[in-house]
């Protein structure tokens, strides 16, 4: 993506304003509540979303296939819309466009051209044939073989796929398939349109959350290919291709867990100002919006932010991106469940009727931090890389990052992250040198680190520049700045010292860099900031 696919910014509230729409008229609270009763995948609305009257799919399209060629900023604020309007629907969305990918990034020119608008012009359902029953986000465990079909001149006519495809969303209802199979030269994309013969679609699970949306297994039963159907017409290039999009697709999974969790808080700050408790509303109980409320309305700001911060690279034609998508996709998704998960909470006994919704966002939130690789697969895949571009730059990695900090204005609680991004800096360093990154557990205390670090830096950025335009005073945005970089303190001095002295190893300058963290200092106007913060939220 580059600046020139960015959306006409009429054409964005143009869209938004249909979701708006589409939620008043069609995807009522009724409506959702009797698709999650009934479990199964609504066509209808579906349908009517892709036709003509709506085209919600072309977002994801670039304009030379007939597509509103968004750009990752304005499909993450549509995504984030779209979630908070359901998860289940919206997730049949992110499977259009997840199983585009593969296509958009890889294929030949005619293959673009013929599927790319096909999909476009006719609005067709997709799905993304990757997961098996072994390989879930590791990938390189694919079984599915894909064997060439020759010729009588011994050349590649097509391929027979044989295997198992399990937990894809749309797989029982799509119109087009992208396949990921093990060919001689490696795994490798193929295109199947529905009505393949071999191609069979399982049951439709009976699922916790999100059951609206469409999952099931396929059966692939010497699936015929034509070649001219193998993705970028090389074999080889699957893994390649999955990996390209992962920092797209795992932000867009972010900014789901950001519209779950804004739309549990949405609910629980409109339920406090209504519901009276020992003679005044709820909303004006420290205990309840100090706890329930004003934590994670900071943890979803900074998910914001970060989620901005990311899509902005995307959008200047970044690529090699997918350890900030893994970043984006671990903090948002974890935010977005801990809020809905408070937001029944929030509700005392309402919170568990059906007819509050608040359970069914905690249902459907928590698929969040599973699909499209689980928070623990993003730890593993934040921590070794991380690790390795800081001892590839001797420490300078995060040295900067932290250096970078030092010219922002003190209000947004800079001075304290740089702190907390120098013992991070350390842990790294320690922990490699005494062998502790051998350890799994190890490592994920340090990619909790590092994320927070991370994330807090984009929110404190954001903060130093913001003068409104979201809703939020530029006074909120500071104090949720330097909230978030207390929390970030904690983390990173509460996983220092498990490092430093849980390991049985003598880390001691990770000792005397944890004992030099001015806490005391950075948790000063802590009681205020809620404060403010809560009275905002409320207003």
């Amino acid at each position: 993506m580059s600046e020139a696919s960015r959306m006409d910014p009429e054409v964005l509230s143009m869209v938004l304003d249909t979701i708006d729409k589409l939620e008043r008229e069609k995807v009522t609270l009724e409506t959702k509540l009797e698709m999650d009763r009934e479990g199964e995948f609504p066509e209808e609305l579906i349908r009517f979303m892709l036709g003509p009257e709506v085209a919600l799919h072309l977002i994801f399209i670039p304009e030379e296939y007939g597509g509103l060629g968004a750009g990752a900023r304005e499909i993450a604020i549509v995504s984030e819309r779209m979630a908070k309007m359901d998860l289940a629907v919206a997730t049949s969305f992110l499977a259009i466009c997840l199983g585009m990918d593969p296509i958009r990034v890889g294929a030949t020119q005619e293959q673009k051209e013929k599927y790319i608008r096909k999909i476009a012009e006719e609005g067709l359902v997709v799905a993304y044939g990757v997961t098996e029953p072994e390989a879930g986000s590791n990938v390189q465990a694919l079984k599915t073989k894909a064997e060439p079909v020759r010729d009588e001149a011994g050349n590649v006519k097509g391929y027979k796929i044989n295997g198992q495809k399990q937990f894809i969303t749309n797989g029982g209802v799509a119109d087009l398939y992208t396949i990921l199979a093990n060919t001689p030269g490696g795994p490798s994309f193929f295109i199947v349109e529905k009505g393949a013969e071999g191609l069979v679609p399982g049951k439709h699970e009976d699922k916790h959350g999100i059951r609206a949306s469409d999952t099931c297994a396929l059966s692939l039963e010497d699936l015929y290919v034509p070649v001219e159907d193998l993705v970028g017409g090389v074999e080889g290039q699957g893994l390649k291709q999955a990996n390209k999009v992962f920092g797209y697709t795992r932000l867009m999974v972010a900014t789901f867990g950001l519209g779950g969790g804004m739309a549990s808080l949405e609910r629980a700050v409109k339920y406090s100002k209504e519901r009276i408790q020992f003679g005044s509303p709820l909303a004006q109980k420290q205990g309840y919006t100090h706890k329930l409320l004003v934590p994670h309305a900071v943890q979803l700001e900074a998910a914001r932010a970060y989620i901005e911060y990311v899509a902005e690279r995307l959008d200047s034609g970044e690529e090699g991106l997918e350890v900030e998508g893994s970043i984006a996709k671990y903090f948002a998704t974890e935010a977005g469940d801990a809020m809905a998960n408070d937001g029944i909470q929030a509700f005392g006994g309402y919170g568990y009727m059906r007819e509050y919704e608040v359970e069914k966002i905690k249902r459907d939130v928590k698929i969040l931090t599973i699909y499209e690789g689980t928070s623990e697969i993003q730890r593993n895949i934040i921590s070794t890389f991380r690790l390795r571009e800081t001892v590839r730059s001797k420490g300078g990695y995060y040295e900067n990052m932290a250096s970078g900090l030092d010219s922002l204005s003190p209000e947004t609680g800079s001075k304290g992250l740089a702190q907390a991004i120098r013992l991070t800096n350390r842990a790294i360093l320690d922990a490699r040198k005494h062998k502790l990154t051998r350890q799994q557990h190890a490592m994920f205390l340090l990619a909790d680190m590092m994320t927070w670090c991370e994330v807090a830096e984009s929110l404190c950025k954001k903060a130093s520049t913001y003068n409104g335009g979201q809703g939020r005073s530029r006074e909120f945005m500071m104090a949720a700045a330097r909230s978030f970089v207390r929390e970030t303190a904690e983390k990173v001095y509460g996983n220092a010292l498990r490092l430093a002295w849980g390991f049985g190893a003598e880390l001691d300058s990770l000792r005397k860099e944890t004992a030099r963290l001015d806490l005391p200092g950075i948790m000063e106007g802590h009681v205020d900031d809620m404060d403010l913060l809560a009275r905002e939220l409320m207003a």
